[in-house]
């Protein structure tokens, strides 16, 4: 699943692709933004996890879960 971060004060994004479901996700950043943790923590695929202060969200868009592909063949 890719997440992008958008952090304030910040020129570019952060991109990540998470293991975590939309639903998990979702969670996550509405726990961070309630006041339930003052840091946003999510994990990527290869284990590596990005913290940002929650007050400093701009925004997230979590995307769909895209299918791997598979082969050279033209789409």
């Amino acid at each position: 699943m890719e997440v992008k971060i958008g952090v304030q004060h910040a020129p570019r994004e952060i991109v990540l692709e998470s293991g975590q479901s939309a639903e998990e996700v979702e969670r996550v950043v509405a726990d961070a933004l309630a006041g339930k943790s003052q840091l946003l923590s999510l994990v990527d695929e290869h284990g590596r996890k990005v913290l940002v202060p929650a007050d400093r969200l701009a925004y997230i868009e979590i995307g769909e879960p895209a299918p791997r592909k598979v082969g050279f063949g033209a789409l």
